[in-house]
């Protein structure tokens, strides 16, 4: 996925708000309701359309800026944290000289390495040049599966990716996990559809390939450019779809390293381990008839072909980070034409942004101190245990879930880790050299100590203290495995939620998310995983089945959504998402009716309490994106787009219904008897 866009496409779950109040201290005596009213558009009637109700008037109004996929109240945030992350950074620069702390040294030393645009001129081509020789040295398919490994190791995509994870069956132990990679366009869908927007996709990557490879004096591009193309539509009618790879049953497949052969023969097992610096007595292969398959895609292009295409992806991955001539090209394609972005942004952000992506927790010690005050973690967790006490009671009012069923949800529940704002332990970088005066040797050598402490877990227990994201992350997540929900300090800050407003619109907002986060341990895949985090099922078969005719409701509904003309959500895909949205709203409105006690809400503004609920919910929606993006994340994005997130969820919660008086009339209107809600 292109890193341009914001944190919540890839999780999807977002609280925020770094004063959070507890239920029990109540609502300020003078409240503000928490809504911005500036932004609604009053021609549309919340019972037709609440997003547009909430947001209509700041939609029509609001310009997407040039360096930008699109506007939301994410990227304000994001626009929020970066901006803090640059005070950290411009702090370490004021003292560079006089720095003692390795990590400070590494962040300011990354950082002035990639705004010296001078130096990057300068060298051309000559930072990669150790990188491309060793793909021309390539000369046998013995050696081609070895470079398939070192290149990993620097952060260069080939077509088997491999990652270090707890193992789904064994959560305290690690696995190596092989799974379908090195493709350069979003999805395969851009490589095999007829669709004319795909069509002309493909035809502006042809060129683009062409392009970079005459700017890095590659000998005739156009062909070497079409070989390469070629080579990857070859992987991508082999690979699996995205709604296939999110079934953790489907993608569990243990093998013993000595069996590997019998998978994918002909290739040099050993010499691709070796590369890859990992030791392994099994794996695990994601979609085992894709690493079959390799073998008849590896036997069907020469080794010439092979030697372009690794030579196009190292120019794919390092582009960013070499001279303007190519990092202009490559933001040409993969911002502009891609996502529809026709300004790169400021240089230093992008600098930022790369500080945190490869020695992020360097960055993330300092954030945590200067932004997160100590009272805040409290405050969080006060609140986001209340919601995991109204999961609890609600487990038990479920008509759907049989005594064994809600037992073990129980378990599940109880067991759940929660961690916020940043880790407990922070990653040493003082082993990573990092010299201001060598961008593409920082790049590589942080990405190599990552590599290689992900391969080192293998054969220890797994570490429940690491974290998956830094601490300045707009983001959240649910890991499985782990039984964990992971709240990083980025996103507990305004304006997601609002220290001097009515609870209302922050159960909404706030509330509905870190429902959402919880949920996720309970919708059709993280469902499958025990308290433990184990891949086991733990549902009766008839609890299953309701569950899923449940779900399959879901799928539905959101499948004739058409964000795009021609272009509709893929129910399946996004059902996970779906899920969550639909449980954690429906969660916080009973965490916020629990809150008020027995005591009337308020009207403020002219909005009831439960008004102000929904209407919060739909204010952290808030967004505008470009058709390009939107194209690119229907296809490769299990999350559902913002205005349907809150049309889709709001229109399933009884309570909205009540809240506005919904009838049958509305636009928003269901049958209660087509109503989908899960808790």
């Amino acid at each position: 996925m292109s890193s341009s866009r914001r944190s919540w496409l890839l999780c999807g779950l977002v609280i925020g708000g770094a004063l959070i109040a507890t239920a029990q201290a109540g609502p300020a005596q003078t409240p503000s309701s928490g809504l911005d009213l500036r932004t609604f558009d009053r021609s549309v009637r919340p019972q037709d359309d609440l997003n547009a109700f909430v947001n209509g008037h700041w939609a029509a109004t609001t310009i997407i800026p040039a360096d930008r996929s699109s506007i939301g109240t994410f990227d304000q945030l994001q626009e929020t944290s970066t901006k803090q992350l640059r005070e950290i950074v411009d702090r370490l620069g004021r003292k560079s000289a006089s720095l003692t702390d390795p990590n400070d040294r590494a962040v300011d030393a990354f950082y002035r390495s990639f705004m010296d645009t001078a130096r990057l001129e300068r060298l051309g081509l000559k930072p990669i040049d150790g990188i491309l020789s060793s793909v021309e040295q390539i000369s046998s398919r013995a050696e081609l599966a070895e470079a398939f490994g070192s290149l990993s190791r620097v952060g260069v995509s080939v077509p088997l990716d491999a990652q270090v994870h707890p193992h789904q069956k064994r959560s305290t132990e690690y696995v190596l996990d092989f799974s379908q990679g090195g493709l350069g366009l979003p999805d395969r869908d851009y490589y095999l559809s007829d669709d004319d927007t795909f069509a002309k996709v493909r035809k502006a990557y042809l060129q683009h390939i062409e392009r970079s490879l005459k700017v890095s004096g590659t000998p005739h591009a156009d062909e070497a450019a079409r070989q390469i193309v070629a080579l990857e539509t070859a992987l991508a009618r082999v690979q699996w779809s995205r709604v296939d790879n999110r079934d953790p049953v489907k993608t569990f497949n243990e093998v013993a390293v000595t069996d590997l052969p019998g998978v994918l023969a002909d290739f040099n097992w050993v010499g691709f381990l070796g590369g890859l610096g990992a030791h392994a007595a099994t794996v695990n292969i994601s979609q085992p008839t894709y690493v079959r398959s390799l073998s008849d895609v590896l036997a069907a292009h020469p080794l010439s072909a092979w030697r372009l295409y690794l030579r196009w992806q190292v120019l794919r991955s390092y582009s960013p980070f070499l001279s303007k001539s190519l990092a202009g090209e490559h933001f040409a394609f993969y911002g502009t034409t891609l996502e529809g972005v026709p300004k790169q942004k400021e240089r230093w952000k992008r600098g930022i942004e790369l500080v945190d992506r490869q020695i992020g927790e360097a960055l993330g010690r300092r954030y945590a101190e200067t932004f997160f005050p100590p009272n805040s973690k409290a405050r969080v967790e006060t609140l986001v245990r209340n919601l995991i006490a109204t999961y609890s009671a609600d487990i038990d009012t479920l008509d759907w879930m049989g005594t064994d069923t809600k037992r073990a949800a129980h378990e599940k529940l109880d067991k759940l880790l929660l961690k916020i704002g940043y880790p407990d332990h922070w990653r040493d970088y003082s082993s990573v050299t990092i010299k201001a005066d060598d961008l593409v040797g920082n790049v590589t050598r942080s990405t190599h100590f990552e590599h290689d402490r992900m391969m080192a877990k293998l054969g220890h227990p797994v570490d429940r203290t690491e974290w998956d994201m830094t601490p300045p992350t707009i983001n959240a997540y649910y890991n499985p495995t782990v039984n964990e929900i992971v709240f990083p300090a980025g996103i507990l800050q305004p304006p997601f939620f609002d220290a001097g407003a009515d609870d209302a619109v922050n159960y909404g907002a706030v509330g509905a998310v870190i429902g959402h986060e919880i949920s996720h341990g309970f919708d059709d895949e993280g469902s499958q995983f025990d308290a433990q985090g184990n891949l086991r099922n733990w549902w009766t078969e008839a609890d299953k089945e309701a569950f899923n005719r449940k779900a399959k409701a879901l799928v539905a509904e959101y499948s004739a959504f058409e964000p795009v003309k021609g272009f509709h959500i893929n129910g399946e895909l996004t059902l996970g998402e779906n899920i969550a949205d639909n449980s954690g709203l429906a969660i916080a409105y009973k965490a916020y009716q629990r809150s008020l006690d027995g005591r009337e809400a308020p009207v403020i503004d002219g909005f009831t309490g439960p008004q102000r609920f929904y209407l919060g919910f739909g204010q952290v929606w808030r967004d505008k994106s470009r058709d390009e993006v939107v194209i690119e994340l229907i296809k490769a994005d299990p999350h559902s787009m913002p205005p349907f997130r809150v049309l889709g969820t709001v229109r399933n919660q009884p309570g909205y219904y009540d809240a506005f008086g919904v009838g049958p009339k509305d636009a928003a209107w269901l049958p209660p008897e087509q109503r989908v809600l899960m808790w």
